[in-house]
């Protein structure tokens, strides 16, 4: 794969959209109670924090000049106390928040995961698989904090910048206003810095983006590149993946770390102020060595929510780019669902047609152009023909895994645009030339097909398709463990199970696509008469590249420029010396 495949970066929107947070408040709702009260036990905390500057102040002015122990003891039991009952309920909060936050977590995920099994095949072939993954569990990561203990911190520290605002005024009206100074240098400053943190993140999160794409890639294509030794090709295009991430995180990170320090020059500067203030400007000897130190103090607090929020706001920044990817995934449309009227498919006898029906998977190019057939109830029907004519795109139709640009495709007579996809889909069978396995053991493979079937069901299914010798010849048997997408096992032997699976469902219509294709000619041989007894009394369509497989069909429809060229019996076409006729010969010739 091309190095600039992966270099592609997905457009984001550029201004901050409050709407992705508002969007995001309906998972929150059902934990809104729990984050009051978690709200309301850290506010009461930091209002008895706040209480720890006029403690010191009263004990700087009055009970130590007075020389009163006394005093000074309770004043310092009373401080014990305050800052004890913040640090109680801020813990408290603490616990509240992280439990809400995994809740939120769980929420979400559940919602995008539910969502992308009904996206249709074409969303799984426009996209890397790395870049889908990403989204759904590093971008729910991130952003669970955010709607969680962020959105209640700016509460909380618009809270505390109050509370803090009316002690300071209430201690000292002009050494109030002094702190007060400093924040329209603070609003400048953040409003420099937010938009270059929010394209800087945005970029963060597309090159991560990229860069786990190209390595989920990798990973499954692992023994492709062993045998073509493109190791260091690879590692090339992974050090310039992982370079742009390097770079772009060090840009935005920069930025980031601007926040704090410009912050904290900005309360240093002001504090600075208030000794100057307080012991030059308004005169020596008016303001009391404790006031001082009591608005120090709470200019010191004043900056820290300040801070906070800066902190918050950064958040919002790094974070809101993963919503906007969240959602994004979420508003994919399921092109292929059930119609609001649709119902459920009655059994099916096997009656298949297609009523002038059109199909393209995108407007460049026409697959199916007004292709009309009917396939009688348990016949067999095999399609054979060039690659890319559209064998595959008939049978997928038939299931319903995309819509028809136009005409019908009917089962039974029965416009399956108006059925529940579970009703129809449950009753047809359908073999892939990629064996997809899954982890586990091979019965739980096996029993996918038919999830409450009998162990004595699964052996049966496996016999009847040649698979219960290798499988009983495994140490574990039916309980062996398989790895991801079957790796222990061989192309062949995952196409055996696949079959025992698909058999088991005991389907209406079966569908074989390439499905013997990885098993050799004596295991197919042996399997010959298991497929027979799949086949009879089933409608069945089989795609096949190797003919003599399918020469008992009923039906063989030669599928070329958008339509049927040929259909009739090997027999028959083979008499025709057409198209079939030349490609068995061809094959046979080879």
């Amino acid at each position: 794969m091309a190095r600039n495949t992966y270099k592609v970066d997905e457009k984001l929107e550029e201004p901050f959209d409050i709407k992705h947070l508002l969007r995001a408040s309906g998972y929150i709702k059902k934990y809104i109670k729990r984050m009051l009260f978690a709200m309301t036990l850290s506010g009461i905390g930091g209002a008895f924090g706040y209480l720890a500057p006029m403690i010191i102040q009263k004990a700087l002015d009055v009970a130590i000049p007075a020389a009163n122990t006394t005093m000074l003891f309770q004043l310092v039991a009373l401080l014990v106390l305050v800052y004890a009952i913040s640090t109680l309920f801020a813990t408290i909060r603490g616990r509240i928040m992280v439990d809400v936050s995994q809740n939120i977590i769980f929420d979400i995920r559940k919602d995008i995961f539910e969502h992308l099994q009904e996206l249709p095949f074409q969303y799984y072939d426009d996209r890397p698989h790395g870049k889908i993954l990403i989204r759904v569990v590093n971008y729910v990561n991130s952003v669970s904090d955010m709607l969680s203990n962020g959105l209640i911190n700016i509460v909380l520290e618009g809270f505390n910048l109050l509370f803090i605002i009316g002690f300071m005024f209430a201690v000292d009206v002009q050494l109030a206003l002094v702190v007060m100074c400093g924040v329209p240098f603070l609003a400048i400053f953040m409003n420099y810095i937010k938009n270059k943190q929010r394209k800087a993140w945005q970029a963060v999160s597309n090159k991560n983006s990229n860069l786990n794409a190209y390595l989920q890639e990798n990973i499954v294509g692992a023994r492709i590149t062993q045998i073509f030794s493109r190791e260091d090709e690879n590692a090339e295009v992974f050090k310039e993946l992982s370079d742009d991430c390097r770079k772009t995180w060090h840009t935005a990170v920069m930025y980031s770390n601007l926040v704090w320090p410009g912050i904290d020059t900005i309360s240093v500067l002001v504090r600075a102020a208030i000794f100057l203030f307080g012991l030059v400007v308004f005169g020596q000897g008016n303001k009391s060595l404790g006031t001082i130190v009591a608005i120090s103090s709470y200019a010191s607090f004043f900056w820290q929510p300040i801070m906070n929020l800066g902190n918050i706001f950064n958040n919002f920044i790094n974070n809101i780019a993963y919503l906007e990817r969240i959602f994004e995934t979420i508003d994919e449309p399921v092109e292929v669902k059930d119609a609001e009227d649709a119902i459920t498919m009655p059994p099916i006898k096997g009656k298949v047609e297609f009523k002038h029906v059109d199909f393209a998977y995108d407007e460049t190019k026409d697959i199916l152009t007004d292709l009309s057939f009917t396939v009688e109830p348990g016949e067999s029907v095999a399609l054979v023909g060039p690659t890319g004519a559209g064998k595959s795109t008939i049978v997928n139709l038939i299931s319903r895994f995309y819509n028809v640009n136009a005409g019908e495709v009917l089962i039974d007579d029965q416009d399956i645009s108006k059925v529940t996809l579970h009703s129809l889909r449950s009753q047809m069978g359908i073999m892939m030339q990629d064996s997809f396995i899954f982890s586990g053991t091979i019965e739980d493979n096996i029993r996918y097909g038919k999830l409450d079937a009998t162990k004595e069901e699964i052996i049966e299914a496996s016999k009847t398709v040649c698979a219960d010798e290798f499988i009983s010849s495994m140490k574990d048997g039916y309980l062996t463990e398989v790895k991801e997408r079957g790796s222990s096992l061989s192309e062949g032997q995952k196409q055996l199970i696949s079959f025992a699976r698909t058999l088991l469902s005991n389907p209406s219509i079966l569908v074989l696509d390439e499905a013997t294709s990885s098993i050799d000619v004596q295991t197919e041989h042996a399997l010959q008469m298991g497929l027979n007894a799949m086949l009879k009394g089933r409608t069945s369509f089989i795609i096949a590249h190797r003919l003599s497989t399918i020469r008992n069909c009923d039906k063989i429809m030669y599928i070329d420029n958008g339509g049927i060229m040929e259909c009739g019996s090997h027999e028959e076409l083979m008499a025709k010396k057409g198209y079939y006729y030349r490609l068995y010969t061809a094959q046979k010739v080879s």
